[in-house]
Parts: structure tokens; sequence; C-alpha cells
């Protein structure tokens, strides 16, 4: 996969992602407004604990960030730099 067709994938999830949240929340809405206008909003729920994940989905480092990042370490460029998920038990 080239890094174009990799950005283009990242775009692409984002945006379904966007859209989902979106239609789904809004038919909760929806849902909310026709059945219990009168009780408590508890769409909220889906919309704060959904837009957690969707904005940590949104703001993630891209996936080839690590392969990178392990690539320079084993070619020696940063040489006693260990990062958090090469770390092996017992190293210190």
């Amino acid at each position: 996969m080239t890094m174009h067709d990799r950005k283009s994938a990242i775009r692409w999830g984002r945006r379904v992602h966007i859209l989902c949240y979106v239609v789904a929340n809004l038919a909760q809405v929806v849902l909310w407004w026709l059945l219990t206008p009168e009780h408590f909003f508890w769409p909220l729920w889906s919309i704060l604990g959904w837009g957690v994940g969707l904005v940590t989905h949104l703001s993630a480092a891209p996936p080839g960030l690590h392969r990178a990042g392990r690539s320079l370490m084993n070619r020696g460029r940063y040489e006693g730099v260990s990062l958090p998920h090469t770390r092996r038990s017992g190293a210190g």
C-alpha cells in the first residue's frame, strides 16, 4: 500500500466514523423528541461516550508512525533510545 493509499484510507475511515456518529445520534435525538420529550435527554450519554471515541479516532497518529520509528531504531539512528512498545521485560 502506498503512502497516498494509506492517507486516503485514513481519510475515508474518519469520514465514515463521523457520518455514523451524526446519523446514529441524530436518530436517537429524534426518537427522544418523538417518544419522551418530557423526560431526561438520554441521548446525551451516547453523544458524549461516542464523542470521546470519535475525538480519539480523529486525533490518533497515522498507522505507519510506529513502524517508521521502529525501522529508524533498527538502522541504528537512535541507539540507546527504546520505544515503549519495543522494550523487553527485564531491561532497565
